[in-house]
């Protein structure tokens, strides 16, 4: 079906192909990222319009995060083993037909059943778009088309909440989720005539789906019991369960992963050819990589960072709509100068970072976004945006600009090699589990619970105790940057090092995806030595 005269790995970015698939993968990838944040702009309106409390629009907006941080590392394996083409291609229209399902949405129960399944689509379509890019070009070129794919989708992210405000305020809420139809059906016609299909030859054996389950049950009963134990909405013997399932399953999980990862090792001891059999599952998540304290200790910083950043993103533009009477469009503008910072100044923040070492960069950029959240949590009823709301965001975009691009440089230079695609995937699902943990527990420990929507003052004061906490988060992780990131860390050992091709960080909901190595160089004590090319997860 694909119109291309070059096949996988042999395509130029110059050439009308290579623009055909760049043209695919950013409006595919592209929809997943503009839901994660033009969805916000909407809430209010959803609010109003279906009656929906606080806790509704904390659902709406983790429904989706829930799906998509517990299958995203499974979605890159599927389209490894069956065709990254078509497992994109199905995540795309899975994605459109749960956009048509938000749509439809008749109460606020039908509406977060329907973003759950659209984060479903995300995570088959999000690891797909650069493993597609990965697997299409040729290898001189993925490094600039990686880098492409990066800032376009940079820009779309930029514009997304704007033009989700105009939507709002034009045509209503439900055409938020609507647009995604005639994108989902551009991106379907030019992949399909388009793009080449591929898959990895190697990938075999059996897939992690338990892992995979039990890491959505303990995400899933998590979230359910910090959302609901102070709402008052379920009765307490339903949260205690749902706490203890979501511990239960997050023990399971990690039973599971370390008992597939040894395994897999042992059956790569006794097999003369070094390599693990079909019978045994790839972990999901394979622990081994969090050997590297440098590695652990920047995954622990990145939930920090992103847990702020989630509940800032959530309860800004509520907050700008509620208290401050702003109009969607002018909320949705509030987020610009952030998204425009970290696309303008990221790829610089790398470069210091490699020159001087991640830890300052770090530490200085999340002292000065904690700063930003403090003077965005002064954001008034009788606010002005160029007085009030441009200089908060400003400084907290700063801040944030300085972080992202040393911080993924740090997870991949601290895993091997082999292992930098899994630590981007880990890394990003990481930063999507803090953003739905933080989403859960922090607005109704504040105080934002019930009826807060409906009462201006009320959210207000909830509002600057959730910026202070949040603040507090980013300083948290400023402190821990300065006690366990090493100078070196971007140096390390030969065998380890890997620089991220994508280095225009603007994705707001998780660091950037970065593919993985085209060689394996060591085969390391796991002895599972082969070259995956996928992206985002372990294969």
């Amino acid at each position: 079906m694909a119109d291309v005269a070059a096949g996988p790995g042999n395509v130029r970015l110059s050439t009308g192909p290579g623009r055909w698939i760049l043209l695919a993968t950013v409006l595919g990838s592209g929809l997943a990222l503009l839901d994660s944040t033009v969805v916000n702009v909407a809430l209010p309106a959803i609010a109003e319009d279906l009656g929906a409390d606080i806790v509704g629009l904390q659902w709406t907006v983790n429904a989706y995060t829930l799906t998509l941080a517990g299958f995203i590392l499974l979605g890159g394996s599927l389209g490894d083993r069956y065709g990254r083409r078509r497992v994109f291609l199905i995540g795309v229209l899975w994605f459109a037909a749960a956009s048509v399902l938000c749509a439809a949405a008749q109460d606020v129960g039908m509406l977060v059943v329907s973003r759950a399944l659209q984060g479903v689509g995300g995570a088959l379509l999000t690891p797909g778009a650069l493993a597609i890019i990965q697997a299409s070009f040729v290898p001189d070129d993925r490094p600039r088309a990686v880098g492409a794919w990066s800032g376009l989708g940079g820009i779309a992210g930029a514009v997304g909440p704007f033009a989700g405000g105009w939507l709002v305020e034009t045509a209503g809420w439900r055409w938020v989720f609507l647009l995604n139809v005639p994108l989902a059906a551009l991106v379907v016609l030019v992949a399909a005539r388009h793009v080449p299909e591929s898959a990895d030859p190697d990938a075999g054996g059996r897939f992690d789906v338990l892992g995979a389950v039990l890491a959505a049950l303990a995400l899933a009963g998590t979230t359910y019991a910090l959302t609901e134990a102070p709402s008052g909405h379920a009765r307490p013997l339903v949260v205690v369960a749902a706490a203890v399932v979501g511990a239960a399953a997050a023990a399971g999980f990690l039973a599971v992963e370390r008992r597939r990862g040894r395994g897999r090792r042992l059956f790569a001891r006794r097999d003369a050819g070094g390599r693990p059999g079909d019978g045994v599952p790839r972990p999901m998540l394979p622990l081994e990589v969090f050997g590297s304290r440098q590695f652990s200790a920047v995954n622990a910083v990145t939930f920090l960072v992103y847990g702020g950043m989630g509940v800032l993103f959530f309860l800004l533009v509520l907050h700008l709509q509620v208290v401050g009477g702003f109009s969607p469009v002018a909320a949705g503008a509030a987020l610009l100068p952030v998204t425009a910072l970290m696309l303008l100044l990221s790829a610089r923040a790398g470069a210091v970072a490699q020159k001087i070492g991640p830890r300052w960069p770090m530490t200085a950029g999340l002292l000065v976004a904690a700063a930003g959240m403090v003077l965005v949590g002064r954001i008034g009823a009788d606010a002005s945006y160029v007085r009030d709301v441009l200089p908060a965001v400003t400084v907290f975009g700063l801040g944030l600009s300085a972080v992202v691009a040393p911080l993924t440089a740090t997870v991949l230079a601290t895993a091997r090699s082999r292992h930098a695609g899994v630590a981007s995937g880990v890394n990003n699902a990481v930063a999507r589990a803090a953003g739905l943990l933080a989403v859960a527990a922090i607005p109704p420990l504040t105080g934002l619970t019930g009826g807060a929507l409906r009462d201006p003052d009320a959210f207000a004061d909830g509002f600057g105790v959730s910026m202070t906490v949040c603040a507090g988060l980013l300083a948290a992780g400023a402190a821990l940057t300065l006690l366990t990131v090493s100078d070196g860390a971007l140096h390390v050992a030969e065998g380890m090092h890997c620089e991220p091709e994508a280095r225009s960080h603007c994705s707001v909901g998780a660091p950037q995806l970065q593919p993985e190595p085209e060689t394996v160089p060591d085969m390391g004590a796991e002895g599972d030595g082969d070259a995956r090319k996928g992206a985002g997860g372990p294969r």
